[in-house]
């Protein structure tokens, strides 16, 4: 029986994915990357001060610490969510539909408290949730599980009774490895990642999920 549904937030929630690329080719830009979008896309799902010090080990550059780096693109994506952020097609209407079926609605985010703020601030979205959790300060972020088995156990339910709404391959991995029902909702560019087999099933957008969608899931062994 599922009795919670945990939303990541990035590409699930929020439009934020463009953003993250144009803040993040401008942060590593300035420490001398001719950083592109390609680039951007290896460490999708990933926290961001992990990103940073994997780009750090690989170009080793000087002039800014990489908590200097990691700062300067928090703060540009902040400020862009703030001037022009706007919910995923569906997202709203998916809280909603969860919220009317009695089910508890938790947010488990690898990206920081500040920006997890600027985003449900802009979104005004804050009331719908019982649980928010970010990997900001946990040992491992996704596809590590454990940011959504703390958001579980916020939520006061077992990870089998939890369902994960994901954009990105780490987080149905990190997902599944909580022992949750998942399903992922790419963008159109990662749509054919075959790895998104391991998710319970694959939707095109958040508008597709009805009550039939989530009988399918929960048929799933």
């Amino acid at each position: 029986m599922l009795k919670a549904v945990i939303f990541d937030m990035d590409g699930v929630l929020v439009d934020s994915e463009p953003m993250w690329r144009v803040v993040m080719i401008k942060g590593f830009g300035s420490v001398g990357l001719d950083f592109t979008e390609a680039d951007c896309r290896k460490t999708t799902g990933m926290r961001l001060d992990e990103v940073v010090k994997y780009w750090h080990k690989k170009h080793n550059w000087e002039g800014k610490s990489v908590y200097e780096v990691h700062d300067e693109i928090i703060d540009d994506l902040c400020l862009m969510i703030e001037r022009n952020g706007v919910p995923m097609d569906g997202a709203v209407e998916a809280v909603e539909f969860f919220k009317s079926h009695k089910m508890k609605i938790g947010l488990a985010s690898s990206s920081n408290n500040k920006l997890i703020n600027t985003v449900i601030k802009k979104l005004g979205i804050a009331k719908h949730f019982d649980a928010i959790h970010s990997a900001e300060y946990l040992p491992f972020g996704k596809p590590h599980p454990q940011v959504f088995l703390e958001c579980a156990h916020s939520l006061e339910v077992h990870p089998e009774e939890c369902l994960v709404i994901e954009d990105s391959v780490n987080g149905v991995i990190a997902a599944k490895a909580a022992k949750m029902k998942a399903i992922a909702v790419p963008d159109a560019e990662h749509a054919s990642d075959k790895r998104f087999v391991i998710a319970d099933i694959q939707l095109n957008s958040l508008n597709e999920i009805t009550e039939e969608i989530i009988k399918l899931v929960k048929s799933k062994q």
